[in-house]
């Protein structure tokens, strides 16, 4: 499967085992804009696969309020730049309600899903990477997988986790990353790192397409620099897997984070700020971002600002040799 395959076929298996489990968002009843929801309609009916009106606030409310009173609700923001809207609902609602009730109620039953980060030709509102947003509000989860097979797993995991979550759906993805995916019931672990790559000069830490990036920088520092990297993929923005990435930077001395988002508080931020403080003591030079810049997201200019596997390797380059 693909990867957008790979998200229908969560979806389906989620509805098939859940009777309360409903799907919504804009244009989700035909399939959606990159095809996640195709044929789910036709096969659990319109009163469990259905379109929204164009109200990304009202998406998100309407989700709170179905986990709420029972439901498992799955929604759709068209592209995640548009999930903005829906801050207000999904920050200041669904992450807190549990803990303003006091336990008595909650809405642990709500996943959004949202495509995000750069496509190719996506410009300022359809290639943004908002997961530093949502890192910072306690009671949420927020994933990003990096092929299909991590997308079925970790989207059945949302989907049954009983806190609510956000799927970061990287869209340039969807069709170019394909993979052998287990049809069936089929779960991942979330707030759990993996280590694709072993190493010992440099550890690398990226997420969703950033993954595929630094893994080609693993064999162009090998191939041109004799420099062995450890290359690890995040997946779970919040909460994320600090041991794992603290245990390679103790073995390797070094640190390169890469994102698409821009430099100034994105994720790799608060990654560089922990791991400072924990493997101060073994670092052999300054920590590293490679990161999209301090603008809005250009169109003609895209190949500039994204952090490409030679902007990487340069910054390699620079903590090897500090």
């Amino acid at each position: 499967m693909n990867l957008f395959q790979a998200i229908n076929n969560s979806l389906d298996t989620a509805l098939t085992s859940d009777p309360t489990a409903i799907i919504f968002g804009e244009d989700v009843a035909f399939g959606g804009v990159f095809r996640c929801t195709v044929g789910l309609q036709e096969k659990h009916g319109k009163s469990r696969v259905f379109n929204t009106p164009l109200c990304e606030q009202g998406i998100a409310g309407f989700g709170i309020g179905a986990a709420t009173a029972g439901a498992t609700a799955i929604a759709e923001i068209q592209f995640a730049d548009y999930i903005l809207p829906a801050f207000d609902q999904i920050c200041n609602e669904a992450a807190k309600y549990r803990y303003r009730s006091g336990g008595i109620y909650d809405c642990g039953s709500l996943t959004i899903r949202a495509p995000c980060s750069a496509v190719g030709h996506g410009a300022v509102y359809h290639s943004q990477s908002p997961e530093a947003f949502f890192a910072h509000c306690p009671g949420l989860k927020v994933v990003v997988p990096r092929g299909p097979i991590k997308a079925k797993g970790l989207l059945l995991s949302c989907i049954r986790d009983k806190n609510p979550c956000i799927f970061f759906e990287p869209k340039i993805l969807y069709r170019s990353a394909v993979e052998q995916v287990p049809v069936k019931e089929y779960t991942m672990p979330l707030s759990k790192a993996d280590i694709l790559v072993e190493g010992d000069d440099i550890t690398l830490v990226g997420w969703g397409t950033q993954v595929h990036v630094l893994r080609e920088v693993c064999h162009l520092a090998k191939d041109q620099l004799n420099v062995s990297c450890e290359l690890i993929d995040l997946v779970t923005i919040l909460p994320w897997d600090k041991e794992t990435i603290a245990q390679s930077v103790k073995k390797t001395g070094r640190l390169l984070i890469a994102h698409e988002a821009p430099l100034t508080s994105g994720f790799g931020a608060e990654i560089a700020a922990s791991i400072q403080r924990d493997c101060f003591l073994n670092l052999e030079a300054p920590i590293e971002r490679v990161t999209g810049f301090d603008t809005p997201f250009p169109h003609m200019f895209e190949p500039f600002y994204m952090p490409d596997k030679w902007r990487c390797l340069e910054a390699v380059k620079r903590v090897v040799n500090y």
